[in-house]
């Protein structure tokens, strides 16, 4: 890698730890939440030994570190190594500052997005923030049409579940509930982004006129299927084509005004991968 694509990699690790760091500190462990993962288990503890979070989210991590080193070797390691120490740091730098809030909702939403922030862009930096993140790496190689946050929210069910008892306070539960959820949602808006599209099936006696006025109009790319009815046993063209959900009303527009006689079938397309969009290869973590 070059000098300044390393340098780019650890300052984007730094300032995500940072962010990390500010949202258990700031957020989540002065309202005595514990939504999960690594730094959940550090909270807990924290209750339990006087050590400080980020240091016991240090500590923890030590053994998780081994087996990613067995997993996916020490170049992989060592940018999760450096983002475990810089999020020990800041945690414990950002303990010693007055909470931002001390309502339970707000830590719960804002500690958990801020989080999730953390953890996403050290994994788009290529590097990981340890604990969790590196078993579910681990899961992605054996199941790996999973996404990435949804893994999260199930390990981290059970670490609410022991902080519960811990704390004995329900609501405390709940809130780290709502707090896992934010992080799970924010962390696939980071890693996948917000790329939900239309997927439209359309066919119709005109579909030349249709493909021509999509391709000028919306500036976007159009299939060709082969059908055949199989009531008339008539070939047809059936039209395909991929837009944003802002361009789909267009479409729509376009079929109406050419030919309101027109089968169509839209549906939701959840992930994209191709020009346009993103990258198969470089999206999937």
């Amino acid at each position: 890698m070059r000098t300044g694509n390393l340098l780019k990699k650890y300052l984007t690790i730094t300032l995500a730890s940072i962010v990390f760091g500010a949202g258990i500190s700031l957020f989540i462990d002065p309202n005595n939440l514990a939504p999960g993962g690594v730094s959940g288990l550090s909270i807990i503890l924290n209750r339990l030994v006087p050590v400080e979070t980020g240091t016991l989210f240090l500590l923890i991590n030590i053994p998780i570190i081994l087996l990613g080193m067995w997993k996916f070797g020490f170049k992989f390691i060592f940018s999760t190594l450096y983002a475990i120490f810089a999020i020990s740091v800041f945690t414990n730098w950002f303990e010693r500052m007055q909470p931002c809030t001390s309502s339970p909702l707000l830590g719960a939403v804002f500690g958990g997005s801020l989080v999730a922030a953390g953890i996403g862009f050290v994994m788009r930096a290529g590097g990981t923030t340890g604990g969790t993140d590196i078993l579910v790496k681990c899961m992605k190689l054996k199941k790996p049409h999973l996404k990435t946050g949804t893994i999260f929210l199930a390990i981290d069910s059970v670490i609410i579940g022991i902080g519960g008892l811990v704390f004995g306070n329900v609501e405390g539960v709940l809130y780290s509930i709502i707090s896992a959820a934010a992080t799970s949602r924010v962390l696939d808006l980071i890693l996948y982004g917000r790329d939900e599209a239309r997927l439209i099936y359309i066919i119709s006696n005109y579909a030349e006129a249709i493909t021509e006025r999509i391709l000028q109009e919306l500036h976007t790319g159009v299939t060709y299927l082969k059908g055949a009815g199989a009531y008339k046993k008539e070939e047809k063209q059936i039209i395909l084509c991929v837009v944003k959900k802002t361009g789909a009303y267009k479409v729509e527009e376009i079929v109406k005004q050419e030919d309101e006689n027109a089968f169509m079938i839209v549906s939701n397309a959840k992930e994209i991968y191709g020009e346009g969009y993103k990258s198969y290869f470089g999206e999937k973590l």
